[in-house]
């Protein structure tokens, strides 16, 4: 089932985040059960090439890959897509022109102005136009000031599935740090406004996360949120097995010990 039919059906869809560029850690994640299994290619270490390789892997695991993108631009999008992801997370998106590009972008005529040649996704899906249309979720994210003084006319651009909260540069851009900011009234205040105007309009509520704050942003709303990040399981798991190892009953360990 995809994340659109998901969605249609009001579930709740918990995601994981892949960072490093691994074809074989993407196909152990897709298996592991998870909504979706979202590519980094903004902030991740994974050029297009690995990308492509990770995208192949997640979808043949059974799994739903997704990927954020660098940027809103045409051009990465469709080649994103091209290779075979199953929806865009996109940066940035701060207006409706912009929504509305995002959406350009995504879809085929008479819809949008994408460019035909999904070579990435034509051996598993024959008729890729139809699955597109049907499947493809378009999601811009949230992470600015100005984007949730616009809220309202983002979130209502035809053709919009979900939005993705960027909780690090929104609370950057509201003059406070990449963490920490729940508590702040300002912040709470914004989570709660693009809960609320995605109900509106019957547009999913995501967020990036963690498995910790995963109840908070349930209870607030959010249907769609990552809950895992392979760099960050990585260094939890390892410094607790280090921790372990030498013995630290606290669990902390010496992060700085080598052996």
């Amino acid at each position: 089932m995809s994340l659109r039919q998901r969605w249609a059906d009001g579930q709740e869809t918990l995601g994981a985040w892949l960072t490093l560029a691994n074809t074989h850690s993407a196909e152990a994640v897709a298996s592991m059960g998870f909504a979706y299994v979202c590519v980094d290619t903004q902030h991740g270490l994974i050029d297009h090439a690995a990308a492509m390789g990770m995208a192949q892997a997640i979808d043949l695991a059974g799994g739903h890959p997704i990927a954020r993108v660098p940027w809103n631009e045409p051009g990465i999008i469709g080649r994103t897509l091209d290779a075979g992801f199953h929806g865009v997370v996109v940066p940035m998106v701060n207006d409706a022109d912009s929504a509305a590009a995002v959406v350009d972008a995504v879809r085929y005529a008479p819809v949008g102005s994408r460019s035909w040649g999904p070579n990435g996704s034509l051996l598993r899906n024959p008729d890729y136009r139809a699955w597109a249309t049907e499947n493809i979720a378009v999601i811009p994210m949230i992470e600015t000031v100005e984007a949730v003084e616009n809220l309202d006319e983002i979130v209502s651009t035809p053709g919009i599935d979900a939005v993705y909260v960027g909780p690090a540069d929104l609370g950057i851009t509201m003059g406070l740090g990449p963490t920490g900011s729940d508590g702040d009234e300002r912040f709470d205040n914004a989570l709660a406004a693009v809960v609320d105007t995605c109900r509106r309009h019957g547009v999913v509520p995501g967020i990036h996360a963690t498995a910790a704050m995963a109840p908070r942003r349930r209870e607030q709303g959010f249907r769609m949120i990552t809950v895992s990040n392979d760099l960050l399981a990585i260094k939890t798991t390892m410094t607790a097995d280090l921790a372990s190892a030498v013995g630290d009953s606290s669990g902390n360990g010496d992060a700085d010990r080598l052996y």
